[in-house]
């Protein structure tokens, strides 16, 4: 069985990528074979579209609704059930896998579509390409366009597999605001060394780049009757923040875990900015708090929690609720505290509540109840016997946003890396106006917190007879509270796309589905129950009508003699 052509062609517009997987195999065998297409995808992307054509024929995936599609496979296969065809892999991917029985001297060409918003995280969007095609490949090209009308402010294209000939393989054309990666190493390049037929093509192709910024209000960008609107702030002062560390020492953090957990909170702490104010709490049956109140950053303060870090064990149980509840009265009885500043709960942990409060249910209510609002809380999970479902419901019950955190070599770096993201709060209470009776479908449009390095996005349908789309960012800055006020010219911006070559187009209104649907999959998780079921019927017919395999639709793959199988999209909560 030979791969002899393998293609990845990514468009990237406006932050929209849509990436298509083609790759052509032929069996050399004089017999029938079973070839495999097998691909890592970016977890926050979408399927959209899947197909093999053999011997003149074309065999498609079809989205359904999962509950129908479930139950037409199980009467299809009511002898046994094979295994679903994507899993999660690892911390940022998750794998699509299909095989199919091609007879001697066939061929098979397998297409997968996949979309997806980038997120600005840390200053950058990063495009993440996995390469890994077990065997040297004839034709093996990565193609990666981008058009940000903006203008490409840097862009970079790195691979964890580079060798000094891989190099000479990849090429970087760019203009103001459009470029071209091409990497398209022959098969002398993709070899190990020239005895061995193994190929060095195995791990990450990362292309990272930001836009520039002028506007002080973001930008608005329309194409058919649909906007996206980017606001990401720049060179604003930072909020100072309270926060406090509440971190699980019960017995399963011993070993691996609590050193993780400790080389991470000492970059953390050496992190904290001096107009900062922290706390910790440390837990496993019982609760401790290192002080009983919060201590402004300074030097001798973050030294001595390090040292306090330094000494971290873990044993005995979990008491999740008592942990968060003594957190809550730190901030409640906190004295002289800036008076603009961003007050925070970060909390870690491996494991259920096994001591105190056990029902998940009733800790989420004690905590919802106790934070009212005005705290941020961000849940990590540390490995896989957490409840992800339960921290996440409880993180964006609070204003806040919940990881898992993947039990590797690179765990501390991961802790840090989130710590990172939310530790430059810069905007608090967001509200982005727009004309009431001109928008429809308006996405999310008031935010909490914006950190520096990220970047909001608002996206909606324009009745057919507006001219001028005025918005309004009303926000609080640390020092000020902020109006911005812009003003798009609908027809001019609409011909910024009319004249490119490779931009499908209606991008926008597909990123507004996507976007919309991200949004309606979070918001169901702590919505109250009866509110879920509207959420997710929503989610589920913008799903269908654009062709997403979200965690609300399947997509039924076709194959020869009458064989289904099903593609369903995995969540971080199982």
């Amino acid at each position: 069985i030979e791969i002899y052509n393998l293609h990845v062609d990514c468009k990237v517009t406006s932050r929209f990528a849509h990436t298509v997987i083609t790759s052509r195999i032929v069996n050399r065998a004089n017999e029938s074979r079973e070839a495999t297409f097998e691909v890592e995808i970016p977890k926050t992307a979408f399927i959209t579209n899947f197909s093999m054509s053999m011997d003149g024929e074309v065999y498609p995936g079809i989205i359904k609704e999962k509950a129908a599609a479930q139950s037409e496979y199980d009467t299809a296969v009511s002898q046994g059930q094979s295994a679903g065809l994507v899993k999660i892999t690892d911390r940022k991917l998750e794998q699509f896998h299909v095989s199919v029985s091609i007879a001697a001297a066939s061929k098979v060409t397998f297409e997968l579509t996949y979309e997806e918003l980038l997120k600005r995280q840390l200053g950058k969007y990063e495009l993440l390409i996995k390469v890994q095609p077990k065997q040297l490949v004839k034709h093996f090209q990565i193609d990666v366009h981008i058009f940000e009308p903006q203008g490409i402010h840097f862009l970079e294209a790195d691979s964890t597999f580079m060798t000094n000939e891989l190099t000479e393989a990849l090429t970087k054309v760019q203009n103001e605001t459009k470029a071209h990666i091409l990497f398209k190493p022959t098969l002398d390049q993709q070899k190990k060394n020239s005895e061995l037929n193994e190929t060095l093509l195995n791990g990450d192709f990362v292309v990272r780049y930001d836009v520039k910024r002028e506007a002080t209000a973001g930008d608005i960008q329309i194409v058919n009757g649909y906007f996206v609107h980017y606001f990401a702030p720049q060179e604003m002062p930072v909020f100072p923040k309270n926060v406090i560390f509440v971190i699980d020492r019960s017995g399963s953090m011993t070993g691996r875990k609590i050193e993780q957990t400790r080389d991470a909170l000492l970059k953390i702490l050496r992190d904290l900015r001096p107009e900062d104010h922290f706390s910790f709490i440390t837990f496993n049956n019982k609760v401790v708090e290192w002080k009983s109140s919060l201590l402004p950053a300074t030097q001798e303060n973050v030294a001595s929690a390090a040292a306090l870090v330094q000494t971290l064990t873990a044993r005995g149980g979990t008491d999740i609720n008592g942990a968060l509840l003594a957190a809550v009265g730190v901030l409640e009885k906190a004295q002289q505290l800036p008076e603009r500043s961003v007050s925070m709960i970060i909390l870690l942990t491996d494991g259920q509540p096994t001591s105190g409060e056990r029902s998940v249910e009733i800790i989420q209510e004690n905590v919802q109840k106790a934070i009212n609002g005005k705290y941020a809380l961000f849940c990590l999970g540390f490995g896989f016997d957490v409840s992800y479902k339960f921290l996440e419901k409880m993180a964006l019950s609070n204003g806040g946003i919940a990881r898992r955190i993947y039990e590797n070599a690179d765990a501390a770096l991961q802790l840090q890396g989130f710590y990172q993201e939310v530790a430059t709060p810069i905007l608090m209470q967001i509200e982005m106006h727009y004309p009431e009776n001109s928008i429809e479908g308006l996405t999310k449009n008031n935010f909490k917190l914006f950190f520096e390095g990220s970047e909001i996005t608002v996206s909606g349908k324009i009745r057919d007879d507006l001219d001028l789309l005025p918005v309004e960012i009303k926000a609080q800055s640390h020092t000020s509270n902020l109006t911005l006020k812009e003003e798009a010219n609908v027809k001019e911006k609409e011909q910024v796309f009319q004249n490119q070559r490779y931009i499908f187009g209606n991008f926008i209104e597909r990123l507004w589905a996507y976007l919309n649907i991200q949004q309606l999959l979070e918001e169901a998780i702590s919505a109250p129950e009866e509110d879920q079921k509207a959420l997710e019927a929503q989610a589920l017919d913008l799903s269908l009508r654009y062709s997403f395999v979200t965690p609300l639709t399947s997509m039924v793959v076709t194959k020869p003699k009458q064989q289904e199988e099903l593609a369903n999209k995995p969540t971080e909560a199982g």
